[in-house]
């Protein structure tokens, strides 16, 4: 049987979270091992799925451009679970992605993926603050990694290529702070091997993108399987439709000049109104 479905960004945030949590590794280590998950609004989903936490979100995309919070808060950005607690780990990153081992399990969203299987993350906060000075340290443990983006990341062109042409250095204007990127390195989880994950299925390919009225972004797929499977995708559809933005709600407060962050961002049209008229 074959089914239609229509996957809102904010729907595909969720159906990746829920599949995620249901992979064998990470089934594994939640009760043998430790999950790191690195803040970000997938991985909030997570997060919430996990251990029933919003996660603290620090850069973000808007219509406004790459923005940060408008104040800081006090709920954690990443943290590590281990035996079903978890513990903020925003001030010890570093150490505690260097205590990593196999079986461990390292979840980590991303702002761009191309056709190679590659993916970065975008940095606006120097070195990419802690979690991005870190990085490099994810593949040298032996822990498992994770990538989990929607297809709204999918970018044309190779990120190896792109990742020399950016810099937060190299601008004279930015709606928002000006980005790098990080490339990361792992097993990257979208819409589609995540309908694959809850559903058994047979076949899922895309066959359509965007949409208008609140489907600005999303993904139309077609799904192939037995019916019992996919009565099982729509039920994961309706269900996450209904869902929340995942964060903190005062860490997703957008920024303005001013805030924290400002003294870290370069060439924000916002934060040196004096340079553009906006």
């Amino acid at each position: 049987m074959r089914a239609q479905l229509i996957i809102t960004v904010n729907t595909g945030k969720w159906l990746i979270a829920r599949a995620i949590v249901r992979l064998p590794e990470v089934q594994e280590a939640y009760k043998k091992y430790k999950i790191l998950l690195k803040g970000g609004t997938t991985v909030s989903c997570i997060a919430e799925e996990l251990v029933g936490i919003k996660l603290r979100i620090s850069g973000r995309v808007t219509k406004r451009g790459t923005v940060g919070s408008f104040e800081n808060s006090s709920s954690p950005h990443s943290v590590i679970v281990e035996k079903g607690k978890w513990q903020n780990i925003d001030s010890c990153f570093l150490d505690t992605v260097l205590a990593l081992g196999p079986g461990d399990v390292v979840i980590i969203g991303a702002n761009a993926i191309d056709n190679e299987g590659n993916a970065a993350m975008m940095a606006a906060s120097p070195g990419g603050g802690n979690p991005g000075q870190a990085v490099a340290a994810l593949t040298t443990e032996g822990a498992h990694i994770i990538i989990a983006a929607g297809l709204e990341k999918l970018i044309p062109g190779k990120i190896s290529e792109l990742i020399g042409q950016v810099g937060r250095k190299i601008c004279d204007f930015s709606m928002g702070a000006a980005v790098g990127l990080i490339p990361l390195h792992g097993r990257i989880i979208t819409e589609i091997e995540a309908l694959k994950i809850l559903g058994n299925l047979d076949k899922v390919i895309v066959i359509g993108r965007g949409g208008i009225n609140g489907a600005e972004g999303s993904t139309t797929i077609l799904i192939e399987g037995l019916e019992n499977s996919l009565k099982n995708v729509i039920k994961e559809i309706i269900c996450a439709q209904e869902k929340h933005l995942s964060g903190d709600e005062n860490s997703l407060k957008e920024c303005i000049s001013g805030s924290p962050g400002c003294k870290y961002h370069f060439s924000c049209v916002y934060a040196h109104k004096s340079k553009i008229k906006v």
